[in-house]
């Protein structure tokens, strides 16, 4: 079957969605074997689209599936994954209905061909077409509840490419360099599908690609002037190279060997300095001279989350977030926002981040955190945000931004941001 042209890519997409949807994977923990038997770059590209426009569509797809079959296929049914492939090709990336026929109904060899050919051209036929915007599954709408449509607005299309640049000063210059839109000073977006590495400025290290609300905690922090910063769960490192172009001493800390590999190489290509460290934040101590754990000017602590504001690029995490992983994480984050509120100085801040459209990961968090009164909360001010951004996501002194925002511009992920501050 590999002589015909767009078949390997299409195998490799359904076991992507395996992957994910069966064995609950991310569609990252999953890429490396599922397209391992590619050799094109082109090829492992489409696997990648195929199975990330199929989750993004899900819900319609299968009701367009459904409509166009007597008995409904099974959830797990490999036909009906076959023909989520097929359709997410013709009507997401255009493919032509003989094409689509042609490269993917070998998938179903020994298996209901006719039946998954029936269903695709009686739907080709009617012209189906999918909405204007993905319908949620159940789950993600009654959690999001009023949000939920302007968040699904943002899933619509992949996002486009944010960078931050080392020198905000010279916003301007790369933007016209690189024809790319400021977003804020230092900030930059660029249109979707360049590989980020041939892009002018990556290999010297003028800047990193960094999702315009991934940029905001760190901007809340504000400038070191050679004081002391810890960032917590740090990899793969963009934070840690905002504060150290912000002229903080950056202890950058995280569990992960392979990960904080990632994070030097980052400061390497960059020529920013962090001390990098390996540990469970849970476990690790710093320690002054006098046994003192009240070592940092500021953290940053992006803890570990849900990452549902992520669905943009990693439209995976709908299908595979549930209430036990959300319960699990919000008390992990507890924990871990304790911990750090003993390690600031008298005067310090400490700004929480997640990358969550859950409550329980944000704004319930803060509100118990709060409750301990360990430390006073610090309200961002509008002017601490970009301007684009201040009126929509500033709640009560917080962040909150969401896939929807912003639609008009491309969007941007899903956020909670608070910040505190130790008494003197």
């Amino acid at each position: 079957m590999a002589e015909i042209s767009g078949y390997p890519a299409r195998k490799a997409a359904l076991r992507l969605l395996d992957a994910v949807l069966r064995r609950g994977e991310t569609l990252d923990q999953a890429f490396g074997s599922a397209t391992g038997q590619l050799t094109e770059f082109a090829d492992k590209a489409l696997a990648r689209a195929l199975a990330s426009e199929v989750l993004r569509w899900l819900v319609d797809l299968d009701a367009l599936i459904d409509s166009a079959t007597k008995r409904n296929l099974p959830d797990d049914a490999k036909a009906r994954s076959v023909l989520r492939i097929m359709l997410a090709s013709w009507l997401r990336l255009e493919t032509p209905p003989h094409a689509v026929i042609a490269t993917a109904l070998p998938l179903l060899d020994g298996g209901p061909r006719r039946l998954a050919h029936g269903v695709f051209s009686t739907l080709a036929k009617r012209k189906a077409a999918l909405p204007e915007k993905p319908t949620l599954p159940e789950r993600a709408q009654r959690r999001w509840g009023t949000r939920s449509d302007e968040i699904a607005a943002g899933l619509a299309v992949p996002p486009p490419l944010d960078l931050t640049l080392k020198d905000e000063t010279a916003t301007e210059a790369w933007a016209d360099r690189l024809n790319a839109q400021v977003m804020a000073p230092g900030s930059l977006r660029l249109h979707r599908g360049q590989a980020v590495e041939r892009i002018a400025g990556y290999e010297d290290g003028h800047w990193w690609a960094q999702d315009f609300a991934a940029a905001i905690p760190a901007r809340l922090i504000g400038a070191g002037a050679g004081r002391a910063a810890l960032d917590l769960c740090a990899a793969p490192g963009s934070k840690t190279l905002q504060l150290a172009a912000a002229g903080w001493r950056v202890t950058a800390l995280d569990i992960s060997k392979r990960r904080l590999e990632r994070v030097a190489e980052n400061c390497e290509r960059t020529g920013l300095a962090a001390d990098i460290v390996r540990a469970d934040v849970l476990k690790w101590r710093p320690r002054l001279v006098d046994g003192s754990e009240a070592v940092f000017d500021a953290i940053l602590l992006d803890a570990p989350c849900t990452a549902t504001g992520t669905l943009r690029r990693h439209p995976d995490v709908i299908h595979r977030i549930g209430e036990r992983q959300i319960v699990e994480l919000a008390e992990l984050q507890a924990a871990m926002l304790e911990r750090a509120a003993a390690w600031l100085k008298p005067g310090g801040v400490l700004v929480y981040a997640v990358c969550s459209l859950e409550a329980e990961e944000g704004e319930a968090q803060a509100a118990l955190f709060d409750e301990k009164g360990l430390l006073k909360p610090d309200k961002v001010r509008p002017e601490e945000l970009p301007a684009i951004l201040a009126s929509d996501a500033l709640q009560d002194g917080r962040v909150r931004t969401h896939p929807g925002m912003m639609a008009e511009k491309g969007g941007l992920d899903g956020f909670f941001v608070a910040r505190w501050r130790k008494a003197l």
